[in-house]
């Protein structure tokens, strides 16, 4: 369970709230608000969209460039060719909770989620990262399922509870983790070894991809140990948040 030091998220609204035109956006950024998805018209100039422009690269807020029409079935208000959904939760840092965690005299136990973009496959891992204790679920800022309604039910209000860390780089991520004492292992095909090689008794980061790409090459590398899970039979994969609960349960087997 998490410590109360964490940041508590808002009560549950299950919803992710927009906002539309250029200076609503601005506000809202300069307000502190998590920012889940930003949606920019192609070709969108003048003064107001350089302050935010601007903004965006002194927060490292992604957007996505796209056609007029798609803003117009966003909504029929006039959005000024800028429309941002706010986060449900908010985000932290990962290098603010680590030391946390030790210094309450816990174990961390981190999960990192490459590539994971489906909504209700990232919504089902969290569930299963809150009942295993998991101190804290890091997300790349591009490449990442967005926490929206769906994601928020399918892990049972757990996405207000694990304090979810989304970073521009992962393996910056790594760096720190181990920096900090925390061994990193890969749920990954690549290797001969199982998962109940490691001992997760000690301080561990567990890295889960994308049932597509797997885990990142560079991610890989900078891995302490890479382990899967024994298969029986014939199909010879499973659902990403099936292997992730099989892995994190290993993981408080060996700690209880």
């Amino acid at each position: 369970m998490q410590d109360r030091n964490f940041k508590r998220q808002q009560a549950p609204k299950e919803q992710n709230q927009m906002v539309f035109g250029i200076r609503a956006v601005i506000e809202a950024i300069k307000a502190g608000k998590d920012i889940e998805s930003l949606f920019i018209q192609r070709g969108l100039t003048g003064g107001l969209y350089a302050e935010l422009k601007t903004l965006l690269r002194e927060y490292d807020i992604p957007s996505q460039q796209v056609p007029i029409e798609k803003l117009n079935r966003i909504t029929a208000k006039n959005h000024q060719g800028v429309i941002a959904f706010i986060s449900p939760i908010s985000y932290q840092k990962i290098e603010d909770i680590i030391p946390l965690v030790y210094e309450q005299g816990k174990t961390p136990l981190v999960l990192i989620l490459d590539r994971v973009t489906d909504v209700r496959n990232f919504g089902a891992i969290a569930r299963t990262a809150e009942c295993t204790g998991v101190d804290a679920i890091v997300i790349p800022k591009k490449g990442a399922a967005q926490i929206n309604p769906d994601a928020v039910k399918t892990s049972a209000g757990a996405l207000y509870k694990v304090p979810i860390c989304r970073h521009d780089s992962l393996l910056s991520v790594l760096r720190f983790l181990k920096d900090s004492g925390l061994q990193i292992v890969s749920c990954t095909e690549k290797t001969d070894d199982f998962i109940y090689k490691p001992d997760f008794t000690a301080p561990t980061a567990v890295i889960m991809g994308s049932e597509d790409e797997g885990i990142a090459f560079e991610l890989i590398r900078n891995s302490d140990y890479l382990t899967k899970i024994p298969m029986a039979g014939e199909i010879e994969s499973l659902n990403v948040s099936v292997s992730a609960g099989i892995i994190l349960y290993e993981a408080v087997r060996q700690r209880l």
